[in-house]
């Protein structure tokens, strides 16, 4: 299966949700900036959980584009070890996107995301009925594990994702609702909690 490297510009992207990458086919690294000293507990265990399929990448000193620059420099050192590799930048600057579509060009397989669940291999095709939908949104959350949305706003963004933004506004809502009916999930003011099925 094909190696799929997950670069992660931590300056400009702080995922919550890492725990999608495990059991997958997936190489992770994080960028750390030279004063990002603190990482919370929650990055630290989802990479933890990953093994040698994670580490850290922290840069030595700052500048402009310092850390653009270096997963610049990897994508380069591991596309050259690995030609068919697929390339994911999660970050929110769009100035990789030119390096992107340079790369695209030479054969390489890449793509910026703005969220670990936009990774292609990670999307579902999205079901055509709200049952299905439901479905595929309690099996997305299971899989999150302790990364699971912990407001109701983030829960929202996250199945807007999943889905790959092309459920209308009431779609969006009327499965938000289906899941609190089911019971899956709780609402307590603007937070969430959950009551998931457990995986044997």
């Amino acid at each position: 299966m094909k190696t799929n490297y997950v670069l992660i510009d931590y300056e400009n992207v702080q995922p919550t949700d890492l725990g999608l990458l495990r059991d997958g086919p997936f190489k992770v690294r994080v960028f750390l900036g030279p004063n990002q000293a603190r990482i919370p507990v929650s990055l630290a265990t989802a990479l933890q959980a990953l093994g040698r399929d994670a580490e850290y990448v922290v840069l030595e000193s700052a500048g402009s584009n310092a850390l653009d620059f270096h997963i610049a420099y990897y994508v380069g050192v591991l596309s050259a070890q690995e030609p068919s590799a697929y390339f994911h930048i999660i970050s929110k600057d769009t100035g990789f996107d030119p390096l992107i579509k340079h790369l695209k060009g030479k054969g390489v397989l890449a793509q910026r995301s703005t969220h670990i669940a936009d990774v292609p291999f990670l999307k579902p095709e999205l079901p055509a009925t709200g049952d299905a939908q439901v479905d595929a949104a309690i099996a997305y959350l299971v899989r999150l594990k302790a990364a699971k949305p912990r407001a109701q706003k983030t829960l929202l963004g996250t199945l807007h994702a999943l889905f790959k933004k092309e459920l209308s506004e009431e779609q969006l809502t009327a499965l938000f609702a289906a899941l609190c009916k089911r019971g899956v999930v709780k609402i307590e003011g603007t937070k969430v909690s959950y009551d998931l099925p457990t995986v044997p």
